[in-house]
């Protein structure tokens, strides 16, 4: 998980390789993510289907 302030865009990485990038996350959600006791658990509730994303299509592989 990573947070870009400049662009508010948090890039989630699955266990299963799978990298998403949500646009337009305010800081204090991703603040509150990362204090939460589970992060998929509080994707499921508080990010997805709340703010647009793009699935990251990595080159090179």
């Amino acid at each position: 998980m990573h947070y870009d302030r400049d662009t508010a865009t948090l890039r989630i990485i699955f266990v299963s390789g799978l990298v998403y990038d949500y646009k337009n996350v305010p800081e204090e959600v991703y603040e509150a993510m990362k204090r939460s006791g589970s992060k998929g658990i509080y994707l499921n509730k508080h990010i997805k289907g709340h703010y647009a994303y793009e699935k990251v299509v990595e080159t090179g592989r």
